[in-house]
């Protein structure tokens, strides 16, 4: 079939504009979102950053900073990879069998580590092997390199510790605290200055021999830095490195590669930007299309008079299908064309706010290609020629005097084919919404997830029933009001199928936004409840560049405190079994100075099962819904991944209810000795005391100024939520609104023949308010049963209670849904009822 436009699509678009209008809106905003989310995804695939510190070295050795699970699937063994929440690390004997490759001018084992300075409050100061300072430019500017005691100090170091060449300074470390001379004094270099910490309060170098031990991985290092001979070949030296390396478990690195060794938060950006520009791009990418769908389905569909009269006048039904294929090639193009600029804006945008907020490091660039503008452009195409395709179908193939009469009424009972398929989406959502409500953590998230797209599938297909149920139960309120009131209930349950097209926007902006941001406010409300329950430390004390080692001690010393006890916030990866797969989920972990004795004095974790008596090597105790997603019970060994990526399966010795506030496995701090980068604690819970006494060790708070502190750290899953919402929800937002408009555009032939027959123009008026604000409630009403549907079994799963539903922000979502449409139907309905000039 050509797609050339004929007369009939040329001439449909030139004096049928208003419905044209409301089809270009829809797939221009379709493009808008699809290729904003496409352009974030793309950039998670190219996504890296170059590097700074190994910028002089073109070759890196260094471990593998992935975990990875292999599954076996109808294509064969898959494997994924999962970023570790700590540097993983290689032997630093390696240095020595790469230096010694042919191309090769030297090769440095690499350490980085944090160090504290003097005895008073902590300082934040970056620890370096001396060797480093072959690749990163640091030069001596006065006395000499360290030997095993010994340390040079960069400049703003030696300031702040107002020490000189031959002083003596007190440094702890990972090995404890000991006192180094100071050699010499030293600028940093580009490659130091790039890797020291924000805020750090300068660099020490020690030297090589004893790095790894003060960085407490004793024969570990980060990196091998690899340099090259004058004129070497890079690609060569690699391969030859790598050759050398095999089997080592050490990846030989080049070009921006060397960058992700240096930036680890590189792993965990592309995971973001694929969260964002994949997996909820999906979703969106799905509404936009299904809402752009019936756009052009109601645009077509309001035609219906015209392509009967066609009919009726010889137009053949090829005629008529490439009329509808030829205005969706007239508008679907330039739509998405002028979609894609916003779009691109709009990543742009997004993009930047990850950063802000250091969800993405500074360095990575965003990537704009035509690849995910393309696909925005040609979706949009597809959805317009489908949509238009299947609308038209039936007043295409009809014989025209059936035409004519089905076009002067309504037809009240839908197809069997859509009844059907409605009906199969109902019980499938029932389903899902059963397996979801039994299931635990990720199993009832997938599931409920499922859940809200068949039941918003069943509302689109079974539009015209509801839409009749919902005129019928509404319009018991209305026909009790005047005649406007009893007009509008009368006109909604005539016209069931309009009425679907206005109410499906709106159940689909208020099914998503409710779902997202009530899935927020319930994981929230349950954390912040745990937490203030679970902190009964009379003390807290804080400091961003770690607490010192022996914290715990010098808190129990002071007058009056009962119980003092550290933890090391960290992660470990657990593997988690979701959707019949396994995967690796980052877990929320604890490590703990003291005896469960003295933390049952300073945290309640509310314990179930066991006691937190026996955590210690090999014992860990773990949160319930942990426990549940990894059919783990008491007694039981949990297999994990430590911070650096060594594999353990310690043994399950209690089970606690708290860990969504808290963290979910707690477990003694020396079991992650040598498998962390920083060896300081970062809280130390007191009960009892004075805090004046702890003033010397950090910022001491409260236990709800530290519950405080900790939901701020949730502002960027709280602010990815809304942000998710707002496209969804604004998304259908202005598809409703679209939708109500050429609603009311479409019946200024009705509008005009109340006027005629003595209704007075503020009466037609008061008729179309009363419509919309049934509109409104209905799909409000079916959104929210959606939504709650969507997260009572989910939140059960997640967090074992009910969603929690602030009732003045659903009370927003609502008062807007009502606002946009009486909005969006008033003010057309105004300009059609304007009296004419003569």
């Amino acid at each position: 079939m050509s797609f050339k436009p004929n007369g009939l699509a040329r001439a449909a678009v030139r004096f049928k504009p208003a419905s044209f209008a409301g089809t270009f809106v829809a797939l221009m905003m379709s493009a808008l979102v699809v290729a904003a989310c496409g352009v974030l995804l793309e950039t998670s695939i190219r996504a890296s950053v170059p590097a700074e510190r190994y910028a002089a070295a073109p070759v890196v050795a260094a471990a593998d900073q992935s975990a990875r699970v292999v599954a076996d699937t109808v294509d064969g063994p898959e494997e994924t990879a999962y970023p570790l929440p700590d540097t993983a690390r290689v032997d630093a004997g390696l240095a020595a069998k790469a230096a010694a490759v042919p191309g090769a001018a030297a090769a440095v084992p690499d350490f980085t580590f944090p160090v504290h300075a003097g005895d008073g409050p902590p300082g934040a100061l970056t620890g370096h092997g001396w060797g480093s300072h072959a690749f990163t430019g640091t030069a001596l500017s006065e006395g000499a390199a360290p030997h095993a005691g010994e340390v040079v100090l960069g400049t703003d170091a030696a300031r702040a510790a107002k020490a000189g060449v031959g002083d003596t300074v007190a440094l702890e470390t990972a090995d404890g605290p000991a006192d180094f001379r100071v050699s010499g004094l030293a600028e940093p270099g580009a490659g130091d200055t790039a890797g020291e910490g924000e805020g750090g309060a300068g660099t020490a170098w020690f030297a090589d021999a004893e790095a790894s031990v003060l960085a407490g991985h004793p024969g570990k290092a980060d990196a091998v830095a690899v340099m090259a001979e004058e004129g070497a070949d890079t690609d060569a030296l690699a391969a030859a490195v790598d050759k050398v390396l095999a089997g080592s478990g050490a990846q030989v690195l080049t070009g921006d590669d060397r960058g992700e060794v240096e930036d680890h938060g590189l792993a965990y950006g592309k995971e973001t930007l694929f969260a964002v520009g994949g997996s909820f791009g999906g979703i969106a990418t799905l509404v936009a299309v299904f809402t752009a769908a019936g756009t052009v389905a109601l645009s077509v569909g309001q035609r219906t008079r015209e392509f009967a009269l066609l009919r009726a006048v010889g137009a053949t039904p090829r005629q008529i299908r490439r009329a509808v294929a030829a205005e969706a090639l007239l508008v679907a193009p330039l739509a998405g064309l002028l979609g894609c600029l916003p779009g691109i804006g709009l990543a742009h945008w997004w993009f930047g706010q990850m950063q802000d907020r250091g969800a993405v490091p500074e360095a990575v660039e965003l990537h704009v290609s035509g690849f995910p503008l393309l696909a925005a452009v040609g979706l949009g195409l597809l959805t317009a020629l489908g949509a238009g395709w299947a609308a038209g179908r039936r007043p295409a193939r009809i014989k025209p005097g059936q035409a004519l009469a089905e076009a002067s009424v309504e037809r009240l009972r839908p197809g069997v084919v859509r009844t059907v398929l409605g009906l199969a989406a109902v019980g499938g959502g029932s389903v899902l919404a059963g397996v979801a409500a039994s299931a635990a953590g990720s199993d009832a998230a997938n599931a409920s997830l499922g859940v809200v797209m068949l039941f918003m599938l069943a509302v689109a297909l079974l539009g015209p029933i509801l839409a009749r149920l919902c005129a019928s139960l509404f319009g018991l309120l209305l026909r009790g009001g005047d005649a406007s009131a009893s007009l509008a209930a009368a006109n909604s349950r005539t016209n069931a199928r309009r009425l679907a097209s206005a109410i499906t926007p709106i159940v689909l902006a208020m099914a998503f936004a409710s779902t997202l941001v009530f899935m927020h406010t319930s994981e929230s409300h349950v954390a912040s409840e745990q937490l203030r329950d679970g902190v009964t430390a009379d003390h807290v004390v804080t400091n961003p560049a770690g607490l010192p080692a022996d914290a715990a001690d010098r808190a129990a010393r002071a007058p009056g405190v009962d119980a003092a006890v550290s933890l090391l916030d960290t992660q470990v990866l657990v593997p988690v079994r979701g959707g019949g797969e396994t995967s690796l989920q980052g877990t929320a972990t604890q490590g703990v100075s003291g005896p469960g004795a003295q933390l049952a004095k300073v945290q309640d974790l509310d314990v179930r099962e066991g006691s937190l008596d026996r955590v210690g090597p090999g014992r860990i105790a773990i949160d319930k819904t942990l426990a549940t997603a990894t059919d783990i019970g008491l007694g039981d060994k949990l297999s994990l991944h430590l911070p650096d990526g060594t594999e353990a399966a310690p043994e399950v010795v209690a089970v606690y209810g708290r860990g969504l506030g808290l963290p979910a496995i707690t477990m003694d701090r020396a079991s992650l000795d040598g498998h962390v980068t920083s060896p300081f604690a970062d809280t130390l819970l007191v009960s009892g005391g004075e805090a004046g006494p702890l003033r010397a060790l950090g910022e001491v708070t409260d236990a709800s100024g530290y519950a405080l502190a900790q939901n701020v750290d949730r502002e960027f899953g709280a602010w990815a939520n809304y942000m998710m919402a707002a496209v969804l929800g604004g998304f259908a937002a202005i598809a409703a609104v679209n939708t109500l408009v050429m609603t009311v555009l479409d019946r200024r032939r009705e509008l005009h023949t109340l006027r005629l027959v003595g209704s007075t123009r503020r009466q037609v008026l008061r008729m179309l308010g009363w419509e919309s604000l049934l509109v409104s409630a209905a799909g409000v009403a079916l959104g929210t049963a959606i939504a709650m549907i969507t997260l009572i079994p989910m939140m059960r799963g997640l967090t074992g209670e009910f969603p929690h539903v602030p009732p003045l922000l659903y009370a927003a979502f609502a008062a807007t849904a009502a606002a946009l449409g009486l909005a969006s139907v008033t003010l057309p309905a105004h300009r059609t009822l304007r009296p004419r000039q003569p």
